[in-house]
């Protein structure tokens, strides 16, 4: 057995961490962030919210399950570096195709392991997300902390155009990735598919959009067209939507103003559900702003309240960036729902249009299914706008 090779962590701030490679041979830098989540590493590797950035896991160890054909977010992982406190020298489970390490060193990702992850998450929560350098390559302390301090900051940038598609296309309902369980609202007809018999058509923006997403809108009763970020209004039109959906996606909200356009422009014309990113891109076309937050909220359990109900739900969240409820007070749009750990805003709804926001991300994966429900409320919603109620 060949010894282990030599990694390093280096931070913006000069702090160096020294552990063992695996996965790709290769030095990266991004932005350095943690995930609390217990398990689901192998989503949250592929969810594209992630380009631009180094993942952390506080879970101890990672990688004992491996990783298999059916729960990726995307068709390839999206984050730059992965950093955990111990990979599993075994992989046992029956759905495993591959081990962590190898599918990491075939997609070329860098990951570094044996770290104290309980130090760098501290420090990143005591001193916010910091820009770094990971290399499983022979590099200097000095070099990796160079590369960090040189790295393009994560606010201002646009990652979206990255990961979003380059066309539109139809998400299929038969296509084999769909193999979530079907939830659909009590009393609903189906037809001999197992879906809603009466569907809608919904135009779903990628802005790097999770594949648990689209299954969600399809088991919910929506025919799903995916639309590029750069699509324009008239693009969408001729399509003839009943609805438009806005997805997750990664970097700075504020640096994406052909996406607020489009969407100013759509928002007399239909009813609209953003989540994540999508929430943001409804904050900006609304006249609002958005902030950095300094470590973020990553992880299947944050807790989440409604000020409509008083309901709390544990969510699934991963985003950098935040709504400023002030800028919210003259467009139209209230506040719905917020973070019970700093009371950031979770949640936007129109006084007047059909038209709601979720900060956090409802199709989960990995993560808890409280906000299931989010995608029964957007389909009646579509229902009574096409029945003329709203």
């Amino acid at each position: 057995m060949s010894s282990p090779k030599p990694a390093v962590l280096a931070l913006e701030d000069g702090s160096v961490f020294h552990g063992r490679a695996f996965g790709a041979a290769a030095t990266v830098a991004g932005e350095c962030v943690f995930n609390t989540s217990m398990t689901g590493y192998q989503e949250i590797l592929t969810d594209p919210s992630y380009c631009g950035q180094i993942v952390t896991m506080t879970a101890v160890q990672i990688g004992n399950y491996g990783v298999n054909d059916a729960d990726t977010e995307a068709t390839a992982p999206k984050c730059t570096g992965f950093v955990v406190r111990e990979l599993s020298p075994v992989v046992s489970n029956w759905r495993s195709k591959l081990a962590l390490g190898d599918y990491l060193a075939q997609h070329g990702i860098p990951g570094i392991s044996e770290i104290d992850t309980r130090a760098l998450t501290k420090k990143l929560r005591v001193d916010g997300a910091m820009k770094c350098c990971l290399s499983t390559l022979p590099i200097s302390d000095a070099d990796a902390i160079a590369r960090a301090k040189n790295w393009r900051d994560m606010a201002g940038a646009d990652y979206v155009k990255d990961v979003s598609c380059k066309t539109p296309f139809v998400w299929r309902a038969d296509d084999p990735a769909n193999h979530n369980t079907p939830y659909f609202p009590v009393g609903t007809t189906m037809n001999h598919a197992g879906a809603p018999a009466k569907k809608f058509r919904v135009a779903a923006f990628d802005f790097g959009a999770k594949h648990s997403i689209y299954r969600k809108l399809v088991n919910h009763g929506f025919e799903v067209q995916v639309f590029p970020a750069t699509a324009t209004g008239e693009q969408v039109r001729e399509h003839k939507p009943d609805a438009v959906f806005l997805s997750n996606g990664p970097g700075d909200p504020a640096a994406l103003p052909y996406i607020h356009q489009t969407v100013t422009n759509l928002i007399p014309d239909f009813p609209i559900f953003g989540i994540c990113l999508g929430h943001q891109m409804l904050t900006h076309a609304l006249g609002g702003t958005t902030f950095k937050l300094k470590f973020g909220h990553r992880g299947g359990n944050q807790p989440v309240k409604n000020l409509e109900t008083g309901k709390v739900s544990i969510t699934a969240q991963n985003h950098g960036f935040a709504t400023d409820p002030k800028s919210l007070e003259q467009t139209g749009a209230k506040v719905t729902e917020i973070n019970l750990n700093d009371n950031t805003v979770e949640g936007l709804r129109h006084t007047k249009l059909p038209i709601f926001s979720v900060q956090y991300h409802p199709e989960a994966a990995p993560g808890p299914n409280d906000a299931d429900p989010l995608f029964v409320d957007f389909y009646k919603m579509v229902e009574a706008r096409k029945a003329g109620k709203v």
